[in-house]
């Protein structure tokens, strides 16, 4: 070895030595002291050192990071911690009212009704006339998109008339086969519909595109929900509900609180997609305030049982009725001449007027064709000019503010790229 190469290695071994020196620290925050230090492939290592705080405190945050999105609440929509405390009861009526149903359906059957056997045989119960239920509302889709609050409750009521019938199949055992099956068949439609509308539900609360954590924290309290749920129902059924006089007492007040629970959980949902409804009373809003509602403000005001009645305000538009009940061929073509770049159509009658959207129209062409409704029919109350004057007013007053009127909408948190209708009829010019 020569001296400059004994010169080299020298050099090296005092950096080598200085690189092994370990870089961390200590941080101290709310009675938690961590401590960093940088690994040698440069990755930041965390360790708890000390955590003094009570220990209801480390068990309430430990829950939050087992069942709620990294990040909460910063990190989710108005109103998920209402909808989760309202799912969770959910799941718990919906659990104990299972074991009570299925307990009646092996009695009904000739078996005697033991929670055990109610685990035991209730997945052979599930199979048969659940998978025709589960066929006929996959049709149903398109509905659901629009609507899916009403059909996530709708899910429920079905559930619950299935559960109720098979509570009462010990009272006609010689008709067990048919009331069991009708209500699977039930059982089957709700969870088609459940499952359909789920994802519209979750994707309302995400706020920093954190859908797949919403969406396996809520999963993980249903999950828990549902075990103690399962719990609650086999104590009631040794107990106050092994007598059917005690099914028939307790069971409809699961059913009703069940059901309650699930309207709760909808109405704190702020779905921020346009359907007919939340876009009539958007534009209600604005023609008469002047501001754009977001969708917190509209989720405890809509009718979540009867969605398509028509609001004065907004112009009393009905969106989807087929081209040819609406308007002729010539009518057609003259409104085309008039606004030939629009993707609407609007007909105006008696008690309504009818909106026409093409087949590629989006959530801002519908916005417009409603707009254009509504000016009109304010127009129409304060004068009597012919409809084409007021029509033209009515558009040229929607193009005047429609630019501020969308950037608002898309800052409120509106999805505005879509119009979900439902099956209504669209067409192609």
């Amino acid at each position: 070895m020569n001296l400059l190469e004994k010169l080299r290695m020298q050099k090296k071994e005092p950096r080598e030595e200085k690189a092994r020196v370990p870089v961390y620290w200590l941080e101290t925050s709310d009675s938690i002291t961590r401590r960093y230090e940088f690994e040698p492939d440069s990755y930041l290592s965390v360790k708890l050192v000390n955590d003094s705080r009570p220990v209801y405190q480390r068990v309430v945050e430990s829950f939050l990071n087992k069942f709620f999105p990294s990040g909460y609440p910063y990190s989710v929509n108005e109103g998920y911690l209402r909808y989760t405390q309202f799912r969770a009861l959910q799941h718990l009526t919906s659990a104990a009212l299972s074991v009570l149903s299925t307990q009646s359906l092996l009695f009904a059957a000739g078996l005697r009704p033991t929670p055990a056997q109610a685990t035991a045989v209730s997945w052979v119960l599930k199979d048969g006339m659940q998978h025709m239920g589960k066929l006929l509302c996959s049709n149903l889709g398109a509905r659901m998109d629009s609507e899916p609050k009403r059909w996530r409750i709708l899910a429920d009521v079905l559930y619950d008339l299935g559960t109720g019938l098979e509570v009462l199949s010990p009272l006609c055992p010689h008709l067990f086969l048919e009331v069991a099956g009708l209500g699977n068949f039930a059982k089957g439609m709700a969870v088609v519909a459940a499952r359909a509308t789920r994802l519209p539900i979750y994707s309302s609360f995400a706020k920093e595109g954190n859908l797949s954590d919403l969406f396996a924290k809520g999963e993980a309290i249903s999950t828990l929900f549902n075990v103690v749920g399962i719990g609650v129902g086999i104590q009631l059924a040794s107990t106050l509900c092994s007598s059917m006089q005690g099914k028939l007492v307790v069971g409809p007040l699961l059913s009703v609180v069940h059901v309650y629970s699930v309207v709760e959980e909808m109405r704190a949902a702020p779905v921020n997609t346009l359907n007919p409804q939340r876009t009539a009373m958007i534009v209600a809003d604005f023609l008469k305030t002047g501001k754009v509602s977001s969708p917190a403000d509209l989720r405890y005001r809509e009718d979540l049982l009867f969605p398509g009645r028509l609001i004065e305000d907004a112009g009393n538009v009905k969106v989807g009725r087929a081209l040819h009940k609406v308007v002729k061929p010539s009518k057609l073509l003259e409104w085309k001449e008039i606004f030939p770049e629009e993707k609407f159509v609007l007909s105006h009658g008696n008690k309504w007027t009818d909106m026409l959207l093409e087949h590629n129209a989006t959530g801002e062409d519908a916005l417009r064709g409603w707009l254009v409704a509504a000016y009109a029919a304010s127009m129409q109350k304060s004068s009597h000019e012919p409809s084409a004057n007021v029509l033209q007013d009515a558009y040229d007053k929607m193009n005047s503010i429609f630019t501020p009127f969308l950037c608002e909408l898309q800052v409120k948190g509106w999805h505005t790229d879509r119009f979900l209708d439902g099956t209504g009829s669209r067409f192609a010019f």
